[in-house]
């Protein structure tokens, strides 16, 4: 592949988001809609969409998943209200949360790792019952519509686009860091690239594979304490569409779902701000009892095409350097 090439290809994510973002405007504007307050709704939902996403590329780097990453945001975040409610600790709740997120993903990463069994059944079986114990504790305490929640003032101080941001600032760039400038993440690359060559190398994918996981808990945290800033509420469907949403998200930000040295932090952000964004254009142009469905069947469609068009580009009979 050819220099010209590669970069065409790179600045093809970044040229998706500003067109899509072009066309959210102009719908929104077309249909008489107030553009600030769409806006704002694709800010919040892509600024804990980009967090928990950019923990995740360590897992999918590996050439691994985790689907149960939205019931975890869930859990989390429905910890971290009871223990608010309890104690008005405001730290302690920040404490919980994080600690939530983080014992999530590592009970994950034990059952694949060490007692090797397949992430898929490991995840979708977190993913039920974390989402059930969340669901539980929700209708016991607020019910199923209300949801618990926290005071307002809590958290109001926060709810802002500059502290926002910097979280997601410093959450890639330390993550950025770590992924491109550690022995830790180019290890992950070649492990996700040639995991039987990392092996014959004495890499230990057990450790990198822990040591992701532990990585996307702690994005987990982030996310859901964001979560609560931006809405000081849980409800049995909070960040119930994170964990499939992060797949289509970092492959919409050009990585390979294949994971390996192509892999890369930027994904998550771009990714996660163009999937939000085609999501909205759609619940606009799709006004019908049937929109979520349709809506759900066009993002997929959307997704196997970009996948193979990703594929198709990095088919070589070479491997990365």
């Amino acid at each position: 592949m050819t220099k010209s090439k590669k970069i065409m290809i790179g600045a093809l994510p970044f040229a998706a988001l500003i067109v899509l973002f072009a066309v959210f405007c102009g719908i929104v504007s077309s249909k008489g809609y107030r553009l600030d307050m769409y806006i704002k709704i694709i800010f919040n939902e892509g600024i804990v969409l980009s967090i928990v996403a950019t923990g995740a590329i360590f897992i999918y780097t590996l050439g691994s998943f985790d689907i149960s990453l939205g019931a975890a945001t869930l859990f989390s975040a429905t910890l971290g209200v009871m223990t608010y409610n309890a104690t008005e600790n405001f730290i302690l709740m920040i404490v919980v949360i994080l600690l939530s997120g983080i014992v999530c993903s590592l009970l994950n990463s034990v059952l694949a790792s060490i007692f090797h069994i397949p992430v898929f059944v490991t995840t979708v079986a977190m993913m039920s019952v974390l989402s059930a114990i969340a669901s539980q504790i929700i209708t016991t305490k607020g019910g199923a519509v209300g949801g618990i929640s926290i005071p307002s003032e809590v958290v109001k101080h926060l709810d802002t686009s500059a502290f926002k941001i910097i979280v997601l600032v410093i959450w890639v760039v330390v993550c950025a860091f770590i992924f491109d400038y550690t022995k830790f993440g180019r290890r992950e690359k070649f492990v996700g690239g040639n995991p039987i060559c990392a092996q014959l190398s004495g890499i230990k994918y057990n450790t990198y594979a822990i040591l992701g996981f532990l990585l996307a808990g702690i994005g987990v945290g982030i996310g859901a304490f964001m979560t609560l800033v931006y809405t000081p509420s849980v409800t049995t469907t909070t960040a119930g569409d994170i964990g499939m949403n992060i797949m289509v998200a970092i492959v919409f930000g050009g990585m390979p779902i294949s994971g390996g040295a192509r892999s890369k932090i930027y994904a998550a952000v771009v990714g996660g701000f163009s999937y939000i964004i085609l999501n909205n254009i759609l619940d606009l142009l799709i006004d019908s009892t049937s929109g979520y469905g349709i809506t759900q069947i066009v993002s997929a469609v959307f997704f196997l095409v970009v996948v193979y068009v990703a594929s198709a580009n990095y088919r070589s009979q070479m491997l990365p350097r």
